[in-house]
């Protein structure tokens, strides 16, 4: 059982639970990059805080295995950098496909609910 749901998932269930009101700002004049600008900030806002919390606590943890690394500094700004900056591309990616796809919601498709 997993904790947290991965950012790709809760990205399409945030998309398919606001069909109704992405489509609503359409209709009232938002634009594309708008309405992909607010579903990608609201996925990777959870994304960019576990970043957070993992660099803390890998930081924190690092002393207590410093002397299983070889070859490496414990506090590598390098390895962190590399990893954190990496987790948030793929943040981003996964982020961005389900926010195109609500950024071209048709407002009169709404109408049948």
């Amino acid at each position: 059982m997993m904790a947290f749901p991965p950012v790709r998932v809760l990205a399409h269930y945030t998309v398919a639970r606001r069909t109704s009101e992405i489509g609503i700002r359409v209709a009232l004049g938002a634009t594309r990059g708008a309405v992909v600008g607010l579903m990608a900030r609201q996925g990777m806002t959870p994304a960019l805080f576990g970043i957070a919390f993992g660099l803390v606590g890998a930081i924190v943890l690092s002393r207590f295995l410093s002397s299983l690394l070889f070859g490496i500094v414990s506090t590598d700004a390098m390895t962190y950098g590399g990893v954190a900056f990496l987790v948030a591309a793929t943040a981003l990616a996964s982020c961005y496909l389900p926010a195109r796809r609500a950024s071209h919601v048709d407002p009169a498709a709404l109408r049948s609910d």
